[in-house]
């Protein structure tokens, strides 16, 4: 899998952009607040659907337009393919790949596998569950339809469940409107739970020997799922806790409560670990992601960083741009120092300025 080229139009502060990837490391390098990142946020969306930021897409068309577009060309098994995305202010994005139109968004995931790295994920080991689990979710999500179809089903049915229970303590016919909710809640959240299961038995086969050598083989880490309550006791506790619920107003325990533990040498990372173990291990989970993804699609996702490299140190930085490999990488940074100093090699350089991009060679 490599993106062939990339075209922007009314995308954040660019009114046209058309840029052309190597199909090993492309540089972009400029000053902060240049447009950078805008370029790697396109392509996350051509993946996802969604901005890496959590941005809402009239914040992303430009403010002297009405409308944006995205058009990324692939080449994924020796074949064309091409994502179309219109972004409209005050409406639903329209997405189309190879100019037939996808009749829901979430058709798109899959068509692009991607990894993103920005120096925000170097703390999502010492950040809150919710960091933790919107990683696992963005993840699974993009390799696993069923899984995302259930996790969409589930945020549904909790949203209405919490508006539920917000009246239930004035209105007692609401609870048996609970009940009916209750059982299709706890019938996605076990497959939730249980694919979450899966999917960190399946990290911790690849994480360990990656953490082995990225800390000298001095440390052995490992995640561990710890589920706010498990699969088979999930209808019992949604039945224990309706009461502290309908206080709440709130649904106080099921998936969403989950969190992913860190351990190195069996201790507590995001408790008793130094920044440099946290950033570590940080680094390892993004590794071993990569890795994933090649065992799951049988196929390469392209790297996006960026301007992590800044947040490493020479070592840290040797061993990721090391062990990249045959994958597409895309990399934001302010400047050439870190690849001209160490001899990093890499395939094509952009210069961005205002929202213009300079290919250098």
């Amino acid at each position: 899998m490599i993106i062939k080229s990339l075209e922007l139009n009314n995308y954040r502060n660019y009114k046209e952009l058309n840029i052309n990837f190597d199909k090993g490391v492309n540089i972009l390098y400029g000053e902060n607040a240049q447009g950078k990142t805008n370029i790697l946020e396109a392509i996350f969306m051509s993946a996802t659907t969604k901005s890496h930021k959590g941005s809402k897409d009239k914040e992303i068309v430009n403010f002297n337009s009405d409308e944006a577009h995205i058009k990324t060309i692939l080449d994924k098994d020796g074949l064309e393919r091409r994502v179309d995305m219109h972004l409209r202010k005050g409406r639903a994005k329209g997405i189309a790949v190879d100019k037939v139109r996808l009749k829901k968004a979430t058709e798109l995931l899959g068509i692009l596998n991607i990894v993103f790295f920005s120096p925000e994920d170097l703390n999502i080991i010492k950040n809150s569950p919710a960091h933790r689990r919107h990683f696992v979710d963005m993840e699974l999500c993009q390799l696993d339809h069923i899984y995302l179809y259930d996790l969409n089903n589930y945020n549904k049915i909790i949203s209405q469940r919490n508006k539920l229970l917000k009246d239930a303590g004035f209105n007692p016919e609401y609870r048996d409107m609970l009940k009916i909710w209750d059982s299709q809640l706890v019938s996605y959240g076990k497959k939730i739970i249980e694919r979450r299961k899966l999917f960190v038995d399946e990290l911790n086969k690849i994480i360990e020997t990656i953490h082995k050598k990225l800390s000298g083989d001095k440390e052995v880490l490992r995640i561990e799922y710890e589920p706010h309550c498990m699969a088979d006791q999930y209808e019992e506790v949604l039945k224990k806790n309706i009461e502290k619920d309908i206080k709440l107003k709130m649904t106080s325990a099921g998936p969403h409560r989950d969190d992913f533990i860190f351990y190195s040498n069996d201790i507590d990372v995001r408790v008793y670990g130094s920044q440099g173990q946290q950033r570590t291990a940080a680094l390892s989970l993004k590794l071993s992601e990569i890795e994933l993804v090649k065992q799951l699609t049988k196929d390469n996702p392209v790297l996006l960083l960026d301007d992590v490299l800044s947040e490493l140190d020479s070592n840290r930085q040797t061993y990721l741009l090391n062990n990249i490999g045959d994958i597409q990488t895309i990399i934001t940074c302010t400047g050439l120092d870190d690849f001209v100093n160490n001899r990093f090699a890499y395939d094509k350089v952009f210069r961005v300025v205002e929202g213009t991009v300079f290919s250098e060679n």
